[in-house]
């Protein structure tokens, strides 16, 4: 038999064994493993819906419980040998067996590159990574510590000060101490970044508190939810993710001592392990480990991850063995067979079991852990991941390369994204492995720092809607709240945006230190083992200078010893070689091709200086789906960011008579953002704008910015007479007692037209039609105002009815007919608009998309706020 096909059938009855043998049942199902319906259940006072939901769970996801159920799938010889034993040899038996199966205590940490100390690296408060960061750190400071142990105190009976925050976080909810687990490490890793002594304080009085909650309760327990939560978890009755929220409370914990010294927190994390580690013995003892196993169908989180990561610290074999039994077998022995089976799971229960596995190959050196990782990171890229990088759709995987019937506003849980980077992370640093930093590279930038909404604190996602004409706030959760929201992914969130310095560089010791760069992000690095100080200077990215830049300056550090050091840089496989540059102190640097590190070895002096200058290339990428009729959906790249359109429904583009991406996509000068408008009035206590409804212009309320009305309220105008002089056209008012077109903001090409005296003022499909006004001051006589007379019709000019029986209509109103009696002064006011700057504008990375039915903007979907866009387009070539 060909040896490739005696290896599938092999891995086919290992599959098959593993499913109804070693693995038992592995389910997650639909509806109540979701976060959201979950939460939606808890809130409800409807107790005949949570008696059907429930009756669900027990029948699909929770029975059988009795152990001759589970014994009945078990071969007979460890039957036999499990009858002889009663409880402490059979926990003594399993303790041995899984000691037996370690291959290196040591791990194999010391092939791995290692990471660069969150102390040793600072972002560019300037860059958009900056940014980010310092909008996070507002909102870490915002949160109180008395709201946040709220309920651990009233768990724990001691006085509760202050008042409880909602959302997840209410007294009532069963998930509710989650957040604070996440706060823990987001607070660690922030202070570690910025060293931000006012939320060091926050974060110390936190760990105090809760440190004063565990004291009190006496048995090393610690949550915000009562003990008898797990009572329940054991004996399989419903319960929402206990483990889950005590995940992340270890975690938080462990991060406050690894990141912030705090010996406190280590204390306090062992002696919660030592309580859960006694109820695990005692479930195994009294029933068996498969019922343990069983259990962890409801979700546990990283239960397996911190664990591990607590045995790296403290040694002690409890806590190994402790983190194996929350690897949950069902599911990893799926991956351990290679099978592309996870379809139908919930993909944030599962994500941070892979991670956790990661973990145990990194301390025992088990290549079976590295082999899962490896073959989880291939399915989910290859099969199950957006152009974003982010993976899920409802919460839950589905069909592989099927992703064409997913797109809805419900696409890829930020929780998801955030555990999908720990994934390639490890695998980057185990391998050094080029396509896991892209991978990195995409999901950072295009599913994480999407997260935000621009820079207002405490204001984040739950899902990434991912379909025609989605809003990310128009999902079923929408923007959250700051202190009402507090979803799993407002943990993830924070955490994220705590640490975006941790993976920009990595090093990698031997008589030659090496430094890997491999994320290009403004930043500067105290490198202590190769005795280096370097700043990273990315200049601005726009789309009319297609071209990617960043600078590398070296200076001494306190420790300069001379010696030799090796920088090694990622070239991306966004660029290409083809007009390629690369400098090192004015001399030209041989360039490899995009997909390598360019290695560089020397001394390194003070004044140094490394410039890479790079083409950046727009490209297209087919969605994950196989079927022929969906082999147009692609996505649209300019370097490593993905571009949005504010399409308003056309997702339509036909490049048949193209021969690049660039004949149907045309940048956007910078200085355009100077021709940008709004035309408004007041009228009566309201300010109102000209704004497009429908194709026609009406006056409506200001619009807030980076929303669908501010885009329709928005517009360029065009001098007429001389469109070559646009770059010298530096502000709106350069156009007073000029020509000129108007041109809406998110139709380019198009602009707007007249149907004559009285007719209404409409959007013209065609340029051609578009109407000339003359742009003169305000006949109101105002400062500040301007009015637009017809060119074609001397004496008409652009009118509101805003202060008249017409409503909110614009229309083409002629003084001639209008001014009759007192009207006059009417006439001028109606015809008067207050000129100001554009609600939106242009990104410096825009750029005009030759649709089929129309032109529409290109933009990166991390800028975009609350906006219409969409992002796989229909490519006709």
């Amino acid at each position: 038999m060909n040896r490739s096909i005696l290896v599938k059938v092999l891995l086919l009855v290992l599959y098959q064994l593993c499913r109804q043998i070693f693995c038992k049942e592995c389910t997650n199902i639909p509806p109540l493993s979701s976060h959201t319906l979950r939460y939606e259940l808890e809130s409800s006072e409807n107790q005949t819906l949570k008696q059907d939901m429930y009756s669900h769970y027990y029948h699909h996801h929770l029975t059988p419980t009795d152990d001759s159920a589970w014994s009945s799938l078990f071969p007979r010889k460890m039957l036999k040998e499990e009858e002889k034993d009663d409880g402490e040899q059979r926990w003594a038996m399993l303790y041995r067996n899984i000691k037996k199966g370690i291959v290196d205590n040591n791990g194999g940490g010391d092939s791995f590159l290692k990471e660069v100390s969150l102390h040793d690296v600072r972002l560019d408060p300037g860059s958009i990574f900056g940014q980010a960061q310092q909008t996070n750190l507002e909102y870490l400071l915002m949160l109180d510590v008395d709201s946040l142990v709220w309920s651990f105190r009233k768990t724990a009976g001691l006085s509760t000060p202050g008042e409880p925050y909602g959302g997840w976080e209410k007294p009532e909810m069963e998930l509710r101490g989650h957040f604070v687990g996440h706060y823990l490490s987001a607070s660690a890793q922030m202070w570690a970044s910025t060293h931000n002594e006012t939320l060091k304080q926050k974060m110390d009085a936190l760990v105090s508190a809760l440190s004063a909650c565990q004291d009190k309760l006496q048995t090393g327990y610690l949550s915000a939810f009562p003990s008898e939560f797990f009572d329940r978890f054991e004996a399989v009755k419903p319960v929402w993710a206990p483990y889950y929220t005590i995940h992340k409370i270890l975690a938080g914990l462990l991060d406050q001592y690894t990141l912030a010294g705090n010996d406190k927190a280590l204390k306090m994390t062992v002696w919660m392990v030592d309580y859960f580690y006694g109820r695990v013995q005692n479930v195994i003892k009294k029933y068996s480990i498969e019922r343990h196993w069983y259990s962890l169908n409801e979700e546990t989180g990283g239960m397996n991850d911190v664990l591990y990561k607590l045995y790296s610290v403290t040694g002690d074999d409890k806590h190994l063995l402790l983190a194996h039994l929350f690897d949950k077998p069902c599911f990893l022995g799926l991956l351990a067979v290679k099978a592309d089976d996870i379809s139908g799971f919930h993909a944030n229960t599962h994500i941070p079991v892979v991670v956790g596995s990661q973990m145990r190959y990194e301390v025992t050196g088990d290549p079976l852990y590295k082999e899962i990782g490896t073959f989880f990171m291939d399915i989910v890229n290859s099969s199950h991941s957006y152009a974003t990088g982010g993976t899920s759709v409802n919460e839950f995987w589905t069909n592989p390369k099927r992703l064409a019937d997913t797109l809805n506003t419900e696409n890829e849980e930020s929780c998801t994204t955030y555990n999908m980077l720990k994934v390639s992370r490890h695998l980057f640093r185990w391998t050094k492995e080029m396509a896991y930093a892209d991978y990195y590279e995409r999901a950072l930038t295009n599913g994480v720092l999407t997260v935000q909404r621009g820079r207002d604190p405490g204001v984040m996602i739950y899902m990434l809607p991912l379909s025609h004409g989605s809003s990310k706030a128009h999902s079923y959760h929408g923007w959250g709240t700051k202190y009402d929201s507090f979803w799993c992914c407002y943990g993830t969130g924070i955490e994220s945006f705590s640490k975006l310095g941790d993976s920009i560089y990595f090093e990698e010791g031997g008589k030659t230190p090496s430094l890997y760069i491999i994320q290009y992000i403004s930043s500067s690095i105290n490198w202590r083992a190769g005795n280096i100080s370097l700043r990273q200077e990315v200049d601005p990215i726009v789309s009319l200078d297609q071209r990617f830049r960043v600078a590398f300056t070296f200076a001494s550090t306190e420790h300069s010893s001379g010696g030799t050091a090796t920088l090694k840089f990622r070239i991306p496989l966004w660029t290409n070689s083809d007009g390629a540059k690369a400098s090192i102190n004015g001399q030209d640097l041989p360039l490899l091709n995009p997909g390598n590190f360019l290695s560089i070895s020397k001394n390194w002096s003070p004044g140094d200086k490394i410039i890479f200058d790079l083409p950046l290339s727009i490209r297209t990428e087919a969605i994950k789906d196989d079927r022929p009729e969906y082999s147009s959906l692609k996505a649209i790249f300019y370097g490593p960011y993905l571009l949005a359109g504010l399409s308003d429904g056309e997702w339509e583009i036909d490049a048949t008579s193209a021969t690049s991406v660039s004949d149907w996509l045309t940048p956007i000068p910078p200085y355009y953002n100077s021709h940008l408008i709004s035309l408004s009035q007041e009228s009566g206590q309201s300010a109102l704008a000209v704004t497009i409804s429908n194709a026609s212009l009406k006056m409506d309320y200001i619009p807030p910015p980076g929303n669908n009305s501010a885009v329709r309220s928005t517009f360029r105008i065009i001098p007429k007479e001389d469109p070559k002089q646009l770059k010298n056209f530096t502000n709106p008012k350069d156009a007073i007692g000029k020509l000129v077109v108007l041109e809406p903001f998110n139709s380019p090409g198009m602009a707007i037209a007249h149907n004559g005296e009285g007719g209404n003022l409409v959007v013209a499909t065609e340029y051609s039609s578009a109407a000339v006004f003359r742009l003169v001051r305000g006949l109101d006589g105002g400062d500040s105002t301007v009015s637009l007379e017809s060119n074609d019709r001397k004496g008409c000019f652009v009118y509101s009815g805003a202060d008249s029986e017409n409503g909110t209509t614009i229309k083409l109103r002629c003084k001639s007919t209008s001014v009759v009696g007192n009207d006059e002064d009417g006439f001028k006011k109606g015809a008067s608009f207050s000129m100001g700057k554009g609600f939106s504008e242009y990104d410096p990375i825009s750029f005009v998309a030759k649709g089929k039915q129309r032109n529409f903007l290109m933009s990166p979907l991390l800028s975009l706020r609350d906006e219409s866009y969409t992002v796989y387009f229909n490519i006709h070539s």
